[in-house]
C-alpha cells in the first residue's frame, strides 16, 4: 500500500530528518520519502498504518492536512 500525506510546518532539512526518522521507526513502514518543496510525506508499507503515521508526523510538531 502506498499513501501520501500533505503536511504543514516543514521548512528545513532537519524537519525532513525528524519525520523520516520517526516514520522509519514504525514497524511495517517500508519506504519513506519526505519532500520539503511539495510538503509531502510518502510511505509504502502495510495497510492500516495511516493513524500511526499521522501521529508520528504530528509528534514531530507538524500538521497533517
Amino acid at each position: 500500500m502506498r499513501e501520501v500525506f500533505n503536511i504543514e510546518g516543514m521548512g528545513c532539512d532537519r524537519c525532513v530528518q525528524a519525520v523520516t526518522s520517526a516514520l522509519s521507526e514504525l514497524e511495517g513502514v517500508e519506504v519513506v520519502k519526505v519532500q520539503i518543496g511539495s510538503a509531502e510525506v510518502e510511505y509504502s508499507g502495510e495497510a492500516g498504518l495511516k493513524g500511526q503515521i499521522r501521529e508520528a508526523i504530528e509528534g514531530c510538531g507538524f500538521d497533517v492536512v
